[in-house]
């Protein structure tokens, strides 16, 4: 039983982004974290098209090797064949966009930890698990590597495995060119020519541009090199040709590239070339192992080639550019609507909303964001305020218990010990925004005016928003409202942020089952996509599927609903748990006060231990999840 499409082998680093365009390596200001490394980016851009995908590598003992095996993880890669090397540290690379054809880059692998790979991490067993096998370039430069590749690759044979290789020519990982060189595609060499023939024959499929075949084929004549390479090898040639797409040949090599096969071209605006290539190759992976071992449908294979580098060309980023299956086929059934495919507002909405990470499918969060109320407090101080939240989020721990499905809602302002101690918990994390009670909306002043402050948040933080409002709110306060959460929105999205936008329109005016509805398609219509929703308890099922067809209508791909306590009585919010646990978009709950406010009191009064108000939220937040969960199962087994 194959239980992997693909195990990629080789390279790993954490790629270093330079966020200015335009500029020298020399003049950035500023970078952005990404994984990188051919191999493992192609991992990662099969997994995101639904292949089952596995990267063998090591990765140093430090922080970057646990981000990129933590990162490979959230992209739902298999992370066994990911060794950690207790001497080595993780390749880093800089990279810069100067434009569309300069790249300046520059590979920190002095004896890196994935260039210490060697046959002792070459397990038979993994290997026998794996559809096909694919090997880059680099980890044939260096006798311990190549050593640990061809294992892989006999191994390959012997059970089955397709086997596939990029070329992936970097001269100066071969040794050939210097540090400085880090952009450079192409230096001949008889040294690299001599030992890319040596290995051709073990290969099914071989994909490489025009530059790399004629490495690989030791001329600069494009068809003559892949002729020299046909004759040592009998593999698919894939010859990647930058905008003249890309051809595919099975058998003799014919006197012209055009009369090879081909897919389907995009005619997209080039913004960084760099990965495009391991996104054309997790596309063409994907075709190729698709459909029966022997007849692989090469001009559909290299339609999903050259659509996912299309992508890749189009973002910052190697990886974070790749498409997911539902963009992919969106993208191919809707096709080009503008060449800067960044800036197609519909296909980043799916981007972004296809590849987030993390299972929030059941959401059971305790809210202690709250500012006024504690504020209002007999004994209320700053400093007792924020000891008081890092005994919220103990509570929290303590029921959590590492288990998937929990979070909080902790403010900076009063409980930044709190939220900043909870990152890395497995929790997840909602973080306000608005200043208290405002309305018309006015957010915290530390985000600034531009929502700047946004920048410095953890990756982990979810930008939450309460905005008070109502289908009957006069036209001034909806457009100052709605252009306040949208400015925020889009702060939040330019982050890399989660953005969950909570509504109370009962606080504002009577409400109906169709209020809520409303609401949310007036804020999808003002471009405001959020991925989660809070919402009141709403007491009709009519209510509810009037709200969830709103949202349904706009984005089937939201993260889902939780419904917020308003300091209800636990029994009466069991009622509610009863209705809304009957549909699946609703994930959970946010409940505080009804979990916190009367200890909080007895806290700040000096009436109980910390132990003690430890003790008795964690028993009720507890309780509260109980009833929840029950209500689902409840509900499911109605179903």
């Amino acid at each position: 039983m194959k239980t992997l499409d693909v195990i990629t082998i080789g390279r790993s680093s954490v790629d270093l982004y330079g966020q200015q365009i335009g500029g020298r390596l020399e003049d950035m200001g500023s970078f952005a974290k990404y994984i990188g490394g051919s191999p493992t980016n192609i991992a990662c851009g099969t997994a995101r098209l639904g292949l089952r995908s596995a990267v063998i590598t090591r990765v140093g003992d430090e922080h970057m090797g646990r981000f990129i095996r933590e990162q490979l993880v959230r992209e739902g890669v298999d992370v066994r064949g990911v060794t950690t090397d207790p001497e080595r540290l993780t390749a880093l690379v800089l990279l810069g966009i100067r434009d569309e054809e300069q790249f300046p880059l520059i590979f920190y692998r002095e004896n890196c930890a994935d260039m210490a790979l060697s046959e002792d991490d070459i397990d038979e067993g993994f290997i026998a698990e794996a559809r096909s096998v694919l090997a880059t370039g680099t980890h044939l430069s260096n006798p311990r590597t190549e050593a640990a590749v061809l294992k892989a690759l006999e191994l390959a044979r012997k059970y089955g495995a397709k086997t596939a290789l990029d070329i992936d020519y970097r001269p100066n990982l071969w040794g050939v060119a210097g540090h400085d060189d880090g952009e450079s595609r192409f230096v001949e060499s008889e040294k690299v020519t001599a030992k890319l023939q040596s290995v051709l024959h073990l290969f099914d499929l071989i994909v490489g541009t025009e530059e790399e075949f004629h490495i690989a084929g030791g001329t600069s004549d494009t068809v003559a090199a892949l002729c020299a390479v046909r004759e040592v090898s009998d593999a698919v040639l894939v010859c990647k040709r930058g905008a003249a797409g890309a051809v595919a040949f099975e058998g003799a090599i014919p006197g012209s590239l055009d009369k090879g096969e081909t897919g389907p071209g995009f005619a997209i605006e080039v913004f960084n070339v760099l990965g495009a290539g391991d996104g054309f190759f997790s596309g063409l992976l994907k075709g190729w192992l698709e459909g029966p071992d022997d007849q692989t449908d090469w001009p559909a294979a290299l339609k999903y080639a050259n659509a996912c580098g299309a992508f890749a060309v189009s973002r910052h980023g190697c990886t974070p550019a790749y498409p997911s299956l539902a963009e992919l086929e969106f993208f191919l059934d809707r096709g080009v609507i503008r060449p800067d495919l960044r800036n197609d507002a519909e296909l980043e909405q799916i981007h972004w909303a296809t590849n987030r990470s993390g299972d929030w499918s059941s959401m059971r969060v305790f809210a202690f964001d709250h500012r006024k109320q504690l504020e209002e407090m007999e004994g209320y101080t700053p400093g007792k305020g924020g000891a008081f939240k890092e005994l919220c989020l103990k509570a929290a721990l303590r029921v959590q218990d590492g288990q998937r499905g929990y979070g909080i809602l902790c403010d900076n302002r009063i409980g930044k010990r709190a939220l900043h101690a909870a990152c890395g918990t497995g929790l997840w994390i909602g973080r306000p925004c608005e200043w208290p009670g405002s309305r018309p909306l006015t957010l915290e002043p530390e985000l600034g005016a531009d929502c700047g402050g946004l920048s410095e948040w953890a990756r982990e933080n979810v930008v939450k928003v309460l905005c008070f409002c109502h289908p009957d709110d006069d036209a001034v306060i909806r457009a100052d409202q709605e252009a306040v959460v949208r400015r925020l929105f889009m702060a939040a999205r330019r982050n890399g942020l989660e953005f969950l936008l909570e509504i109370i329109p009962s606080n504002v005016g009577p409400v109906d089952d169709e209020t809520t509805g409303i609401l949310i398609r007036q804020f999808y219509a003002a471009g405001i996509y959020p991925d989660w929703w809070k919402l009141e308890p709403l007491t009709t099922r009519a209510a509810w599927a009037n709200a969830i067809a709103a949202i349904e209508e706009h984005d089937r791909h939201t993260r889902g609903i939780v419904v917020l306590g308003l300091d209800a009585p636990e029994a009466e919010l069991a009622a509610s748990f009863e209705v809304a646990a009957g549909f699946d978009l609703v994930r959970g709950f946010a409940v505080g006060r009804t979990i916190f406010g009367e200890v909080a009191r007895d806290w700040l009064a000096g009436r109980v231990s910390d132990e003690d108000a430890v003790d008795r939220m964690a028993k009720r937040y507890r309780r509260l999840c109980g009833i929840w969960d029950r209500a689902r199962e409840k509900a499911r087994q109605a179903a």
